[in-house]
């Protein structure tokens, strides 16, 4: 009796014997079971040829087993492939292989390969499948490549930076990322001391939608569609024009916002906002009464939620990033978003990200950069030098000039120069290089002081530097240089000095400056012929500034260069949601006229006058009908018979005495005695 046999009259399990993973197979059937038990029952009487005949039949039936196996394999493989197979008949490209094996499966016929060249085969064809899609020496990026430019082509848009009708240029490219004031102040201070005192998120909070130009806060209202949409105006040559609509119902609440700006009283504007959260222009009047009373944060507030009440409305096609995309700002609603983005960008150059800053001054820019509402380009200069962008600002320069003439504006002519000294100051380029750009700094800054002489003085009076007397004493940057210039031109000095005085306080640039003024009194004394063109171009340029030029400087609010615009403009009423408007402006729709009610806000004295004279109008002259000369020259005799009857009050008014009644003095009255 075998030892086998022995274990098993025991009653030990099979499983105790070490199992070999080679020798498993797929299942077995209920001749194979009927086998082991015979084989069993037979162990205990076997001859040793008997053994060695069972041992080869099973043997046989083994090998027939792993047989079976390689058949079930192949069918897994071929099931497996089909998926591909299938791709390529609906790509036209028909194989047979699949039929072949499939009638092999199928016919019961067994494969006499091995099974190691059926994977290999297997592979070969995967590798062929998959080498259709990218050609040979062609990386999955020139792929992408490729579909962008399909894309582009098919929607015939390309991304330009353009001026008119010039290329785009690169250097007003703008990026999502730095859009956001988190990423810059992130590199100053670290992305904990930036988010370490923002709270937890609660669980029952609004759900905002996300936007590039501002992040939602917990503390808004929740939002809902305010009624302002953008619509698609036309497509022309890869260039796409929309604007923003306003509803019936958001017309209606603007013309109740126009009623509580002539109300004078900001609490009606705070009332209409709790109706209503965002609606654009309560929120930018708001803004600017919070920032009078010194509240910045909450002007800051105001405004980034009137640019979200904005981007919410923005039309699939408009792109913050591609330069294509142009807003008319002769349209009233498309200006809201102009000031929007502008009083934004104030608070973050003065907050101190001056490169996010830079990033919403090119976005306003390529908006229009035609005709340039805003003059962007009075301030994008100063953005760039305080986020130390030279070589944009530098090739800014170079490209805008041909068609700008850039050099002509005293900010361009001083920061083109100042910006190749902090070049030449730089330790990391090559000493040829610095001392080309110290050369073209010199050079840049000599002609900016002939061409506007008039700055000098007031940009060392502000960074608290004493010229030297030679300096004073000189007709050309005395007194005389300042009197003499042209209104225009002295509201862009005053312009820049005002914004650039604290970039040109640094010792190692006053020492430049110093140089090359000297230098610049020695060229007059030798009568240098560019110092008489310079001043024939003075006299015949900056006759008169453009409306945007008064309007830049009222949205900047630089005091010094406030006093400076005429008088045209200060005696205009200002409003802050719409500053100086163009004078040929597109109106979508009016305002209806309001009907005088008794009831009004007016005082007792207005009413008094028109009680008696009904035709006294408080705000100006009686109406006026067209084409009636009699009707009109009897209203200017009420107006003046009006003001003589107002003179007269006036006067009597004023010489009203009142009259003490006599008081009789009782000497032995007691002091309690009530009188």
């Amino acid at each position: 009796m075998s030892s086998r046999a022995l274990r098993r009259l025991k009653g030990k399990q099979r499983a105790q014997e070490a199992v070999v993973v080679e020798e498993l197979t797929l299942a077995d059937s209920n001749d194979e079971l009927a086998e082991s038990e015979e084989e069993q029952l037979d162990t205990i009487n076997i001859s040793p040829a008997s053994r060695r005949n069972r041992s080869n039949r099973k043997s046989q039936k083994s090998k027939g087993r792993k047989d079976i196996c390689a058949i079930f394999e192949m069918i897994s493989d071929t099931e497996k492939l089909s998926a591909d197979e299938d791709s390529e008949k609906f790509n036209g490209n028909k194989t047979s292989d699949m039929g072949n094996n499939d009638s092999k499966v199928n016919g019961g016929q067994e494969s006499n390969e091995p099974l190691s060249t059926v994977k290999k085969k297997k592979k070969k064809k995967r590798t062929k499948v998959k080498s259709e899609i990218p050609q040979k020496g062609q990386t999955p990026d020139d792929n992408i490549d490729l579909l962008l430019e399909n894309l582009d082509q098919s929607n015939g848009l390309t991304v330009q930076n353009d001026c008119g009708g010039c290329d785009r240029k690169p250097v007003l490219h703008v990026e999502h990322r730095n859009l956001n004031p988190e990423t810059e102040l992130k590199k100053y201070f670290g992305s904990r001391a930036v988010l370490g005192d923002q709270r937890p998120r609660q669980r029952n909070r609004q759900f905002h939608r996300n936007t590039w130009m501002t992040s939602p806060k917990e503390s808004w209202p929740r939002f809902s569609r305010p009624g302002i949409s953008m619509t698609l105006l036309e497509s022309k040559d890869g260039v796409q024009y929309f604007t923003f609509e306003h509803s019936r119902d958001y017309q209606q609440v603007q013309f109740k916002f126009l009623d509580a700006v002539e109300s004078m009283d900001p609490n009606n504007i705070v009332a209409l906002l709790q109706l209503n959260p965002y609606h654009i222009d309560s929120l930018l009047q708001l803004s600017d009464v919070c920032r009078i009373q010194e509240d910045q944060e909450m002007a800051r507030d105001l405004i980034e939620r009137a640019l979200y009440s904005f981007e919410c409305a923005f039309h699939p096609l408009f792109s913050l990033t591609s330069g294509t995309c142009r807003l008319d700002y002769l349209r009233p609603e498309n200006r809201a978003f102009y000031l929007a983005l502008f009083k934004h960008m104030m608070f973050l150059e003065k907050r101190g990200c001056p490169r996010t800053a830079l990033e919403y001054c090119k976005l306003i820019l390529s908006l229009d950069p035609d005709s340039d509402p805003l003059c962007m380009l009075l301030v994008i200069d100063f953005l760039m030098l305080r986020s130390r962008e030279y070589d944009a600002l530098l090739q800014l320069y170079e490209d805008w000039e041909e068609h700008r003439n850039l050099s002509q504006l005293p900010n361009f002519a001083f920061s083109t120069a100042l910006c190749y000294f902090h070049l030449s100051q730089d330790d990391e380029i090559k000493p040829e290089e610095r001392d080309q750009a110290r050369h073209k700094a010199d050079q840049m800054l000599e002609d900016a002081l002939i061409m506007f002489p008039a700055v000098l003085m007031p940009l060392l009076d502000l960074c608290t530097v004493q010229p030297d007397a030679t300096v004073t004493s000189h007709a050309f940057f005395g007194p005389s240089s300042q009197i003499g210039q042209l209104p225009a031109l002295a509201q862009l000095t005053a312009l820049y000095v005002g914004r650039m005085h604290g970039l040109w306080r640094e010792a190692a640039v006053m020492l430049w400056l110093e140089e090359n003024v000297k230098e610049v009194l020695r060229r007059i004394d030798a009568k240098d012929p560019l110092v008489e063109d310079c001043q024939n171009k003075r006299k015949q340029r900056y006759q008169s500034a453009p409306r945007n030029i008064h309007r830049h400087v009222l949205l900047s609010e630089v005091k010094e260069a406030m006093s400076s615009l005429p008088l045209e403009v200060t005696t205009q009423a200002m409003m802050g949601f719409d500053p100086l408007p163009p004078m040929e402006s597109v109106i979508s729709y009016t305002r209806p006229a309001r009907q005088r009610v008794g009831a009004t806000n007016e005082s007792t004295l207005s009413l008094f006058f028109r009680s008696l004279l009904p035709n006294f109008n408080l705000q100006g002259g009686p109406r006026q009908e067209e084409g009636d000369m009699e009707v009109a020259r009897a209203g200017q005799e009420l107006n003046q018979e009006v003001n003589r009857l107002m003179v007269a009050m006036r006067d009597m008014l004023a010489n009203i005495r009142f009259q003490e009644p006599p008081r009789e003095d009782h000497p032995f009255r007691d002091e309690e005695e009530w009188d």
